[in-house]
């Protein structure tokens, strides 16, 4: 059985919408896998029976404090021991649940990566990634989208890794070919840190550690031509995600619809996993709806089921 915790208290539209995506998930999941719920015990409960579910299709866990958006990361991670997400943490490195989905605070889920999943041996900074269509029909996964605005080249190098490993182990992509995003295809190319990357990503791919295909520009990412990873730094890949998102939402407004445009939408995906650290942390849009939550926790169970973390630590 895999148990999937939720952070009840996390998102603009918490506690509703998360409750009535765990609603949704349920039907998803498969009948031996569970969904534990951390939260004020007695909201979780009055809002289960308005909506006419039983309390015993879920675990619930009793935390009544709530981090806030506004609130310090690491200071109230540290103050607010009853909060749903200090005590999902707690759960999750006991081994009580198998993976914690919040869409609540991101500094404070990443604290609680840092802090008590902690990163594997060998990883010198965790990531996050997004997986996103390409009018080919395949998608890309980008790498980092802003939990690291700033990276040296070797910490870029170890994405290639970690985006590959991705790609392959949970996404199924056989050999997936990996690219450093540029603003143009030739080596030299580029600033100081591309070019450095360039050179670290080569020697990585002629040791066979992963398939890399060079640089791509920006207006290639989408095509599915090029690449199946595309590596940058937080700074330039949270760009690079919020004018997807951007596009997405203009093309509603318009009338365009495809399923190339849907998969933009981050109702889709749901959530983004942390990578590179010792436990499933998967992390939610702050504005997450219910159907974002319902993909927030099968986007943590499918990490699970796959063994992301075992097959990063075997490269690690």
């Amino acid at each position: 059985m895999i148990r999937v915790g939720v952070d009840v208290f996390g998102g603009d539209n918490a506690p509703q919408a998360v409750i009535d995506g765990a609603i949704l998930a349920l039907e998803r999941i498969g009948a031996d896998n569970r969904i534990v719920l951390f939260g004020d015990r007695d909201t979780i409960v009055e809002a289960l029976a308005a909506r006419g579910c039983s309390v015993d299709k879920f675990e619930i866990v009793h935390a009544p404090q709530r981090i806030e958006m506004g609130d310090h990361p690491a200071e109230s991670f540290r103050q607010k021991s009853e909060s749903s997400i200090v005590v999902g943490f707690e759960y999750l490195a006991s081994g009580a649940i198998d993976a914690f989905a919040g869409a609540g605070s991101t500094g404070a889920m990443m604290v609680g990566s840092m802090m008590v999943a902690k990163p594997l041996q060998g990883v010198l900074r965790p990531t996050i990634a997004i997986s996103i269509p390409t009018i080919a029909g395949s998608t890309v996964t980008i790498l980092d989208i802003g939990i690291n605005v700033d990276c040296k080249p070797e910490v870029l190098e170890q994405y290639a890794v970690i985006g590959s490993v991705y790609a392959s182990g949970v996404l199924g992509i056989d050999n997936p070919r990996v690219a450093l995003l540029n603003i143009g295809e030739e080596s030299s190319k580029g600033n100081a840190q591309a070019k450095a990357v360039y050179q670290l990503m080569s020697s990585s791919a002629e040791q066979g550690r992963y398939n890399f295909v060079g640089n791509v520009e920006s207006s290639h990412i989408f095509t599915g031509d090029v690449a199946d990873v595309v590596v940058c730094d937080g700074f330039v890949g949270n760009i690079v995600l919020k004018s997807a998102e951007g596009f997405y939402a203009i093309n509603k407004r318009l009338g365009f619809v495809s399923d190339f445009w849907n998969g933009l939408n981050y109702e889709q995906t749901g959530g983004t996993t942390v990578l590179g650290i010792g436990k499933v942390v998967t992390i939610g849009h702050g504005k997450s709806s219910p159907k974002a939550v319902k993909n927030m926790i099968l986007s943590a169970l499918h990490s699970v089921k796959t063994d992301l973390v075992g097959k990063l630590k075997e490269q690690f």
